[in-house]
């Protein structure tokens, strides 16, 4: 039994560091029209890495065509 808890650990992290962390994220927006603030949220579609993720809704917020967008990731 001693045996076998640090093979165990071992398997276990060697699974647990082969995982991908990237995932689908979510860029919320908010901007003002005629006085109203709106907010939306748009997805990212494909799974990326939280630094690309925070680069893609940047870039997002930059070729808007609303002025005064105000983007951050969720």
């Amino acid at each position: 039994m001693k045996k076998i808890i640090p093979i165990a650990l071992v398997a276990l992290f060697g699974a647990l560091s082969l995982t991908s962390c990237k995932k689908e994220y979510t860029c919320s927006c908010s901007y003002t029209v005629n006085g109203v603030t709106q907010t939306t949220e748009v997805k990212s579609g494909t799974k990326l890495s939280k630094k690309d993720a925070k680069a893609w809704c940047t870039t997002y917020t930059s070729t808007t065509a609303w002025s005064g967008v105000s983007c951050s990731l969720k």
